[in-house]
């Protein structure tokens, strides 16, 4: 972490702060919580507050309800959102790391818009696999103004979107919510005739079986200094802090199947969306990627590394149009002709 003095006067009065390295600049979060703030938006988070082994007012973060808990009041402070919750078991998605996606999305599409980052209803993103948090579409509207289309394979976690949408102001008219009814695709069956996006975007599932999932996540929680797991979800899997059931963890191929297969599709609906990107976790499966985006005869591809703490990943973005500006897609059809 990097120390910022927060006030002007001599050192010995100026209140140091602490911001993670690694985030985006406009991300809202890079100072470490400040629990005292967040506790005045939510006062729900105060019965889980304690004081960690550096006597820092915090939470368990091993604790998933306090983990839900912080993530409800983020969401409140910093966002407005007043009603937010999560089924049993669902994936609770870390708001800074996920803050970080947005912002650099809107810095691709600035760069096709003479520097400056569009805003508004008329940005129109589609995120794959939108979870049970709602968590990308909540945050693209909030900064930026943007419209999005929300899709998941999982009936469940669209109902619990469906809700924070219809539960807060503002989200009933930018966002909306459809049910992949044929799994195994990720575009196909989705977009309607004509319909275009600025903005792809996705978080595919990591692991390629249910017992890789289950590994993993042991592995997390020993991280943590734990030496068992917090109890089981809804579906019989261990619950590890951050949650999460089989769909939003595991996929056959895992992140890499999923990927190529989002390449593939991808080209077969070039003219109806400009920038496609996914995040990636693995460094190794970048070659794959990239010989598959060679493949695809994409135009340009960027690789952007993100970091959260410890964890650090990067997302991967293609466009099949090349000196066009990206937002231009949005008044045109399929095959670049004028739409009315």
């Amino acid at each position: 972490m990097k120390q910022l003095g927060e006030c002007g006067g001599c050192m010995s009065h100026r209140k140091v702060v602490l911001v993670k390295e690694g985030l985006h600049p406009r991300n809202r979060h890079r100072a470490r919580y400040d629990f005292e703030m967040l506790s005045k938006s939510c006062p729900e988070i105060l019965p889980y507050l304690l004081r960690n082994r550096y006597n820092d007012v915090s939470i368990d973060f091993a604790d998933p309800v306090a983990v839900r808990m912080l993530n409800r009041a983020m969401l409140k402070h910093f966002y407005g959102i007043t009603a937010w919750d999560l089924p049993a078991g669902y994936l609770c998605p870390p708001v800074p790391g996920r803050a970080d996606y947005i912002h650099h999305i809107a810095d691709l599409l600035a760069s096709g818009n003479g520097g400056v980052i569009p805003r508004g209803r008329s940005v129109r993103v589609l995120d794959i696999g939108v979870g049970a948090s709602c968590i990308y579409p909540v945050i693209g509207h909030r900064e930026y103004g943007w419209s999005f289309i929300g899709s998941d394979v999982d009936p469940v976690a669209l109902a619990s979107a469906r809700r924070i949408v219809e539960s807060n102001r503002g989200l009933r008219e930018a966002i909306k919510l459809r049910l992949q009814g044929s799994p195994p695709a990720v575009f196909k069956g989705l977009l309607k005739p004509g319909e275009v996006f600025d903005a792809v975007i996705c978080n595919p599932p990591f692991h390629a079986s249910p017992e890789e999932a289950i590994e993993g996540s042991l592995r997390k929680w020993k991280k943590l200094g734990k030496d068992r797991m917090s109890g089981e979800g809804v579906d019989g899997a261990p619950v590890l802090n951050f949650g999460g059931k089989g769909c939003e963890l595991w996929c056959p191929g895992g992140e890499l199947a999923f990927v190529l297969r989002m390449i593939e599709e991808s080209a077969e609906i070039a003219g109806q969306c400009s920038w496609f990107s996914a995040l990636v976790s693995n460094s190794s499966h970048l070659p794959a990627l990239y010989r598959a985006l060679k493949r695809a005869r994409v135009q340009d591809v960027r690789t952007i590394d993100m970091a959260q703490g410890q964890k650090k990943s990067r997302l991967i973005a293609w466009i099949f149009t090349c000196g066009v500006d990206p937002l231009a897609i949005s008044t045109r059809g399929a095959h670049g002709k004028k739409m009315l």
